[in-house]
């Protein structure tokens, strides 16, 4: 991490720490949008900070800014950060402004339920989609749709659909949306290109890898310090070698997805590299079962109570190891391109990424 991202890193840390207390993270699990968290990381530019400067952001380096991701994870935020930043990305590169407040996006696997039309002067998008982010509180969503043989992007407003409200394992908004919108003309453009589902969804597995990574590194501190401090048979648990073993493969498993991470940040930077994502996203999937696991064996009952906070961080590593694909449907895509490129270029593949 250069020096932007450290100071980026350092300035989130401190907005979340006093919003993502566990009072705070409990309101969020039962419905409460966090308006105040959100109004600050707005007001910081935070929520733009994987824009370009024309459309309205810093210019940061995307891997400083992606930076940001990490702590939201670090702190279990109750905040579609990445979603938004992810809208962002998708709607400044149509040309499209971007507005304020909380976004979301339709994503790469939803494609095919939308169908978006011609009417008049603008734009007729119809359509529902499954388990949206956040879409219960989002001001607007940015759509990918296939139309006329060209992939467009589309600045939907919430006006334009109506919700059924889902959530996953951690209790994050995730939403069943039917969508019914006339879009005015001015915020419907083709997409980038080289912008498809397929990398949308390579954005959306580096944006769930660096969350897991954020988390990783709590859930290891927080272990690390209640071994530190339980007492059992006259000493601390820390003390007995088992404990002290199943903390060492913890925190082998955080520094693997860390360094992941940092990969899938990179991958991202440079053109959303298919094999490096999914080679990070499999990995910090598999860290994220691991630890969880070893940290409620190392907490006991303790960690799932709601008066201790481990399980707002392992509901969520549990919950985002499965989005955007899983362990599985990356390692698939990992041997898939092995196969396309032969044996010849396996090893070479592998240096070079």
């Amino acid at each position: 991490m250069d020096e932007t991202g450290e100071l980026l890193a350092a300035t989130v840390g401190r907005l979340l720490e006093s919003h993502c207390t566990p009072a705070k993270l409990l309101e969020a699990e039962r419905g409460i949008w966090a308006k105040s968290l959100w109004a600050e990381l707005e007001a910081a530019g935070l929520t733009r900070a994987l824009l370009p400067e024309a459309a309205g952001g810093a210019g940061l380096d995307p891997v400083a800014a992606l930076t940001l991701v990490r702590a939201v994870g670090r702190h279990a935020a109750p905040a579609p950060l990445a979603e938004t930043m992810m809208a962002g990305w998708l709607l400044a590169g149509a040309g499209i402004d971007v507005p304020d407040g909380p976004l979301t996006i339709l994503a790469s696997r939803t494609i095919g339920s939308l169908t978006l039309q011609p009417a008049g002067r603008a734009w007729h998008l119809t359509g529902s989609v499954r388990r949206v982010p956040w879409g219960r509180h989002a001001v607007a969503a940015a759509a990918l749709v296939e139309s006329a043989g060209e992939t467009r992007v589309a600045l939907v407003p919430a006006s334009g659909w109506t919700v059924v409200p889902g959530a996953n394992l951690a209790l994050e908004p995730r939403d069943d949306l039917t969508l019914d919108a006339v879009i005015d003309s001015k915020f419907v453009a083709p997409a980038a290109a080289g912008t498809d589902g397929a990398a949308l969804h390579r954005l959306g597995a580096a944006m769930r890898c660096l969350a897991m990574a954020g988390a990783l590194e709590t859930v290891l501190a927080m272990s690390i310090d209640y071994a530190q401090q339980r007492v059992q048979f006259g000493r601390p648990i820390g003390k007995f070698q088992a404990i002290q073993q199943n903390l060492a493969i913890l925190a082998g498993q955080a520094v693997a997805a860390g360094a992941a991470t940092d990969i899938a940040a990179d991958a991202v930077a440079s053109g959303l590299k298919l094999a490096e994502i999914a080679a990070a996203k499999a990995r910090a999937g598999e860290a994220a079962s691991i630890a969880a696991g070893i940290a409620h064996q190392v907490h006991g009952a303790i960690g799932f109570a709601q008066e201790h906070s481990l399980h707002f961080f392992t509901k969520r590593l549990w919950s985002w190891r499965d989005e955007f694909g899983n362990e599985a449907e990356w390692t698939l895509a990992l041997g898939r391109l092995a196969a396309a490129s032969g044996a010849d270029r396996l090893w070479p593949d592998i240096i070079a990424a």
